[in-house]
Order: C-alpha cells, then structure tokens, then sequence
C-alpha cells in the first residue's frame, strides 16, 4: 500500500468517526428534546448539540468522499450553521420567553423578567433585585 492509499484510508476512518460522534450528538439533543423541563432547556439542548453534531457529520462526510466541490459545499453549510442556528435558537427562546412560557421550578433567577415587563408596560421595574422564577401548579 503506498503513502496516498494509506492516508486516503485513514481520512475515510477519521471521517467515519466524525459521522458517528456527530450522529450521536444529534441523538443526545433528541434525548434532551424529550427529556428537559421547560422550552428553554430543550432548546438550548437542540441548538447547541445540532449545530455541533450536523457540523461533525459534514466534516465527516468530507473525510469520506474527499472533493474540492465537497469541501466548499461542506465550509459553506458549517458556516450557516454556525451563523444561523444560535440566532434561530435565540429568537425562538425569546417569543417563548414573550408569550409566558413557564419556567422549570429548578429555576432560580429570571434575569429578564425586567426587560420583559419594560417591553410590554413601558415602565422599568428595580434591576436590582434578582426575581423568583414563576413555579408550575399541580
């Protein structure tokens, strides 16, 4: 076997690997879609292990079938990725955050309940103060 045969095993091995690993990742945001309290723990679960487990899954498949075409469709598709879930994530937790969505009863501080109730009455409430998260009734 020579040198470039050698090395075009071992990018298809790393490359499986990333696939696996990302594959994974994209199971434990499942996991914690279905597991987590509250919306904003389930997304943050989804954004940050999606983002991480689609990007590992298209380096991956860049290690398996190696192309300069691959690679420039695998650098633009990570880029957006990285550009546009957390934004997405963050907007959504937002809207979910504005249209009152209970926090778990494991939270302790809701650090925007003063800008919250800035957005809908205009008045600003005491920063100061750390707020109790809402708890669920039962």
């Amino acid at each position: 076997m020579s040198a470039l045969e050698g090395l075009a095993v071992a990018a298809s091995v790393v490359g499986h690997v990333l696939v696996v690993l990302g594959v994974a990742l994209v199971a434990v945001a499942a996991l914690g879609l279905v597991r987590l309290p509250d919306p904003f723990s389930r997304l943050s679960a989804v954004t940050k292990s999606g983002v991480a487990g689609v990007c590992l899954v298209l380096l991956g498949v860049l290690g398996i079938h190696p192309s300069w075409s691959a690679l420039a469709t695998v650098v633009l598709a990570v880029a957006l990725q990285l550009l546009t879930n957390p934004v997405g994530g963050f907007a959504l937790g937002r809207a979910a955050y504005r249209s009152g969505a209970p926090l778990s009863s494991r939270t302790r501080y809701d650090e925007l309940a003063g800008e919250a109730s800035e957005d809908r009455t205009g008045d600003a409430p005491d920063r100061a103060t750390p707020r109790r998260a809402p708890t669920l009734e039962r």
